[in-house]
């Protein structure tokens, strides 16, 4: 069983909307089958979050998540997932497909048996 690891571009958005229309910053989306309900999005800022991959699912269908993850779609072919600390909010709007495509590896490489 092998670790997903996918790359994505995101856009980091604040209160005055898109920082820069085409500026989109690299994250890194990744799925550990020995932690099969848990997956990590890593941001620019070297930060690291790990949450339910249900709530990713559930997220990209209707508004989900309280506390430090939440997850909504935004139109039709975008979703935000917005992450909560004591450092303030971190607003990250991806393109519905990646995260999709990522969940799909991710049942994919749950799926595979064990090899000793």
């Amino acid at each position: 069983m092998d670790v997903v690891e996918q790359y994505a571009r995101a856009h980091i958005v604040n209160d005055a909307g898109r920082i820069g229309e085409d500026a989109a910053v690299p994250v890194v989306l990744r799925y550990d089958p020995g932690e099969p309900r848990s997956v990590r999005v890593g941001l620019p800022d070297r930060r690291e979050w790990t949450f339910s991959r249900a709530l990713l699912e559930q997220g990209l269908r209707a508004p989900a998540g309280t506390g430090e993850v939440r997850i909504w779609p935004c139109g039709r072919v975008q979703a935000v997932v917005e992450f909560h600390s004591a450092h303030g909010v971190s607003v990250v709007q991806f393109e519905s497909k990646t995260l999709l495509r990522f969940l799909r590896r991710t049942y994919t490489a749950a799926a595979q048996p064990v090899t000793h």
